[in-house]
């Protein structure tokens, strides 16, 4: 209760808070292409961490730890129409003295194209395609036998018709009350154990409801304590009409960067999710082959080069 309480509290601070463009554009800085309606850019980090210890009486390991980022948009707007196109590549490692492979920290690859068409003052009529997956095989670590995620294994895709509201360069949203969402899970291991909410022995899971797609993005703070930070945040909500419509999957994504000098920068990135159909052990300890749903939360700290393009 505890956590559910916390996460609808996270919900309603971020919608007070007027949140999307669907921009995600941590640190973007929009580059005017030679056609005027058109905007482009993107942005790359690499962010590397040591820890090195010696006859260390608090205790503690050696590590090791890379993460990189690669994200670029390209969005189109004129008089009637807008038309956004994002691509957000993540990828991170972590070597500890006490494992002998390298752990996954990171990895992701997101891409989403949203075109609207102007319908009455700040809204659109808009159409939706959103595709998710990652690179490569994960493991329930330290155990690297037991394998819980593969390239396409979970891969989703989602389409939705509705309304974009979108009363400035800051804020977006996106409701729309038809949407399809796919699950695939393209690897024999997993579809076998029923992973990810596909029946056992199937590799695709189609759902019919309803989704809204909030977000926030600022990078150009002139003054006081932000002027050198740039904060973007992104809420998608789901709910399946045709099963346990009331219990609503939950993605949310925040980035905070701030910038040190022309090639230095801080980052703190955090995802927290909640999907009624990955069903976790009663132990908790990252099995997918359990009966209970559970919060999913990840944090990435880093400090280390940056370049805007």
């Amino acid at each position: 209760m505890r956590k559910i309480t916390l996460l609808i509290s996270m919900i309603f601070v971020l919608a007070a808070n007027a949140q999307i463009t669907e921009g995600e554009a941590e640190l973007k800085e929009l580059k005017t292409d030679t056609v005027a309606s058109w905007k482009k850019g993107g942005i790359t980090s690499l962010n590397l961490s040591q820890t090195s210890l010696v006859n260390w009486a608090a205790g503690g390991q050696n590590s090791m730890s890379l993460n990189g980022m690669l994200s670029l948009f390209a969005n189109y707007f004129d008089e009637k129409n807008s038309w956004e196109n994002n691509l957000d590549l993540g990828y991170g490692l972590l070597k500890q003295s006490n494992y002998n492979g390298v752990m996954k920290t990171d990895d992701r690859i997101d891409f989403i194209s949203k075109y609207g068409r102007k319908a009455f003052k700040s809204f659109y009529y808009a159409g939706l395609l959103n595709f998710k997956t990652q690179f490569a095989k994960g493991y329930n670590y330290p155990n690297d036998s037991i394998r819980i995620s593969n390239f396409l294994a979970p891969a989703y895709l989602l389409g939705a018709v509705g309304l974009n509201y979108i009363p400035n360069q800051y804020f977006n949203a996106f409701i729309s009350p038809l949407t399809g969402k796919f699950t695939f899970v393209n690897d024999e291991y997993l579809s076998d154990k029923g992973a990810f909410g596909v029946e056992k022995g199937k590799k695709s899971r189609a759902e019919l409801g309803g989704y809204v797609r909030l977000g926030f993005v600022k990078n150009d703070f002139k003054e006081g304590f932000f002027k050198n930070f740039s904060i973007a945040s992104k809420l998608d909500l789901f709910s399946n009409y045709l099963k346990n419509p009331q219990y609503i999957d939950v993605n949310w994504e925040n980035i905070i960067g701030m910038k040190v000098n022309d090639y230095i920068s801080v980052s703190l990135n955090t995802n927290l999710i909640y999907d009624y159909d990955i069903k976790f052990d009663a132990n908790g300890d990252g099995s997918l082959e359990g009966d209970k749903a559970r919060v999913q939360f990840k944090e990435i700290l880093g400090v280390g080069f940056m370049y805007k393009f």
